[in-house]
């Protein structure tokens, strides 16, 4: 069964005067025109500026996370073919000295002297930058240019689970990305043609507990920039789906709910991600590396199962073509937070 989602076209805020959803706001957009302005509903505000990007021999991530009460910021990096993996978390109380932007592609920065998380939005670009003293015993500096096509679309929805729990999430996918992180002695180029970056943007208005399933990959396919994108769990029951997938920049969304299945006894077997009621999505994930994130700082608990593999399988279109996957690089996750 498919959900009539509305789509919207014209700039929207994402909340009333009250700070409850904005009904008008229900719905999603194909360029980031939905302003989150969350108002009151202190210790519930969750913000969150994640990037992913996947170059020829590493992938490297960054995010910037306030969680109302408390500064989250962590930045990761794995080499696939050595499996070289190390993550660096700080959480800092109250976090007043970081002000996450309404609109998706603002400047949001993050300084400290154990790390240093610049997003620069301008001129249709990101610069995002880190710098991080001890970084596994090294230096790392990380410096890229991520280009934002101005014909792409991208997958901009706000789930709706009543009018005071709500999340209004940007997925930008297959952004071509310059630039490169050194690490120590060691430098790893990143390069347009074959590096791709994708933006989580995330505010809304949550529960104290909350689970959910992400899957993307952005990467180049048979010389064409192919994103996937599949939520689970949080969605379920809401009429609103933040399932897309996006072809050469243009997105194709996906009006019906994906089922995740995965040994949850042992994550790096193989997932399934398939559409409930159809056809339509009939994926395979097998993962090659296992990333554990476990934060337990008196009031954040939470734990990441964020799986890094290749995706196998088919995705039929609106014009009843098949769009086949192979050997697709990405990410699938499963995530339980208390917060």
């Amino acid at each position: 069964m498919q959900h009539v989602e509305r789509e919207i076209t014209e700039p929207v805020l994402l909340c009333d005067r009250k700070g409850l959803l904005n009904p008008e706001a229900i719905g999603f957009a194909r360029r980031p025109i939905i302003q989150s302005n969350l108002t009151k509903n202190f210790m519930r505000k969750k913000k969150w500026n994640y990037w992913c990007i996947y170059g020829e021999e590493i992938l490297f991530s960054a995010t910037i996370s306030h969680l109302d009460y408390a500064v989250v910021c962590f930045v990761y990096m794995l080499n696939y073919e050595t499996q070289r993996f190390f993550e660096k978390q700080i959480t800092i109380p109250i976090g007043r000295a970081t002000k996450m932007s309404e609109n998706v592609l603002e400047n949001v920065t993050f300084t400290n002297d154990n790390l240093t998380i610049q997003m620069i939005y301008q001129q249709g670009e990101t610069h995002l930058s880190v710098t991080i003293p001890d970084f596994d015993s090294e230096v790392l500096h990380a410096d890229f240019h991520i280009y934002h096509p101005p014909e792409d679309d991208s997958l901009n929805v706000v789930i709706p689970k009543s009018r005071d729990i709500f999340q209004f999430t940007a997925k930008h996918h297959t952004l071509p990305t310059t630039g490169f992180v050194k690490l120590g002695d060691a430098r790893f180029d990143f390069h347009s043609d074959d590096s791709f970056a994708v933006l989580d943007y995330g505010r809304g208005i949550w529960p104290r507990k909350a689970n959910w399933n992400w899957a993307m990959a952005s990467q180049r396919l048979r010389n064409r920039r192919i994103g996937l994108n599949f939520g689970g769990q949080w969605t379920d029951g809401t009429g609103m789906t933040e399932n897309a997938v996006f072809i050469d920049g243009k997105m194709t969304k996906i009006h019906e709910d994906v089922i995740f299945s995965y040994n949850k006894e042992n994550f790096s077997e193989p997932w399934t991600i398939r559409t409930k009621f159809s056809n339509t999505v009939d994926l395979t994930f097998t993962p090659f590396f296992t990333r554990v994130a476990k934060t337990d700082v008196k009031l954040v608990h939470s734990e990441v199962h964020q799986l890094v593999g290749y995706f196998d399988g088919r995705i039929i279109l609106p014009n009843h073509a098949t769009l086949q996957i192979q050997q697709m690089l990405g990410c699938a996750e499963e995530h339980i937070a208390k917060w």
